[in-house]
């Protein structure tokens, strides 16, 4: 497939190529500071934007390995948000998903710098078979997102994704805490009631937490990118990356000015925040009319 730009904008650009052509030939060494995607899954049904069959999806995947370590800065990160699938015709978990950064950690040299869940309310109760018609299991509503870095020390700042503080915290601000050593024999010094600028959050992501988030409301039914797509005749991604996923990894692991490569970019959600956040950006994409409705996000 010949690399086609698609379009540009003032920090980053939307392009029309094979991921690993397209790091081959246009990315140099040690030049990207953030690799953040959502790849095809592996599922069991084919999906319309394509995706990998189970058994050849962790091959398949780690065709990419290479180029990615050799981009990445060396205190770079690749966020990789992956979706579990069930063992056909079974009521039981595939494992290609905890296999994966096995793989990339002991033949590829990567590192796990932390595991994240992100709860995803609005997930279908599937596999019908088995979660509403026999019963025997439960829905899924999380996604594994694996934080994988290059070094053992990655360059990350837990400061830029503070939360506001639970109603619960601010009053035990105002009683104060005993410092003692609790029956678990942690230790809590004085120091648990310094009131900072927020809350370091845990590595679960909820799309629910922020409802004043700008980036979360731009994944409605009603965003900008919707509305173009629309307009313009182009097919809607059907599995769009949400927006508040992307931004906590890029303003964690990145600073204005970084760059951040996604190189499976379907509806380029990665570039629109990244856009937003003034990092400069590359999402690539097999699919041109996948990529010629992500620039409406950038109208």
């Amino acid at each position: 497939m010949p690399i086609k730009q698609i379009f540009k904008t003032k920090h980053g650009k939307a392009v029309q190529a094979d991921a690993n052509e397209y790091m081959t030939k246009r990315i140099a060494d040690s030049s990207i500071d953030l690799i953040v995607t959502s790849p095809p899954y592996a599922l069991q049904s084919p999906k319309s934007y394509g995706n990998e069959k189970q058994e050849e999806y962790l091959d398949w995947f780690c065709g990419f390995a290479d180029n990615f370590k050799r981009i990445l800065k060396p205190k770079g990160s690749l966020v990789i948000d992956i979706g579990g699938s069930w063992v056909k015709g079974q009521p039981t978990r595939s494992l290609y998903h905890f296999e994966l950064p096995i793989i990339l950690h002991r033949e590829y040299g990567f590192h796990l710098a932390q595991e994240f869940l992100w709860e995803n309310i609005n997930k279908l109760p599937t596999p019908a078979q088995w979660v509403t018609v026999k019963r025997v299991r439960v829905k899924d509503s999380v996604n594994f997102i694996w934080w994988m870095s290059k070094d053992p020390n990655p360059r990350a700042n837990n400061k830029k994704v503070l939360k506001p503080y639970s109603k619960a915290q601010e009053k035990l601000f105002k009683k104060g805490y005993n410092s003692e050593t609790r029956p678990s024999e942690h230790r809590i010094s004085d120091k648990f009631g310094n009131k900072n600028k927020g809350a370091i959050p845990p590595n679960v992501i909820r799309d629910y937490t922020e409802p004043n988030n700008h980036f979360q409301m731009a994944n409605s039914t009603e965003s900008v990118y919707n509305k173009y797509c629309r307009k313009k005749g182009y097919k809607i991604h059907p599995a769009k990356f949400p927006p508040f996923l992307p931004e906590f990894f890029i303003k964690m692991t990145t600073r204005k000015g970084g760059t951040v490569f996604d190189p499976f970019g379907g509806s380029c959600t990665t570039g629109y925040v990244a856009e937003k956040l003034e990092r400069n950006w590359t999402c690539t994409d097999l699919d041109e009319e996948f990529l010629k409705g992500a620039k409406g996000w950038f109208l």
